[in-house]
């Protein structure tokens, strides 16, 4: 363990892990296991999926499809915004056009 990290006790599903991280992380570290506990623990109360590594398989691809349509989202947002941000550069190219013209 490096000396500047420090050993974090996290529970997933009733077991214990122990986890090494820098002190500014450990708060994130712990929202996320509590995060992936309870999707796991969802997942395992429908009483569809049986055994901790399948529900933990299915928790990861729950998980991963979330951060994916996030990102698309975020993506999505990001192109909306540039394009919106291209057609004011124009409305102000065609208006200072304009008032140079005028003032000709």
């Amino acid at each position: 363990m490096n000396s500047d990290r420090l050993p974090v006790t996290v529970n997933i599903l009733d077991k214990e892990y122990r986890i090494s991280c820098l002190p500014e992380e450990r708060e994130s570290l712990l929202q996320a296991a509590a995060y992936i506990d309870g999707q796991m623990r969802e997942i395992r109360d429908t009483g569809r999926i049986i055994g901790t590594e399948r529900v933990a398989v299915m928790a990861a691809l729950n998980i991963a499809n979330e951060l994916l349509v996030n990102r698309q989202s975020k993506e999505d947002g990001t192109q909306n915004i540039s394009h919106r941000i291209k057609n004011l550069q124009e409305k102000i190219e065609i208006a200072l056009n304009t008032t140079n013209q005028l003032e000709l």
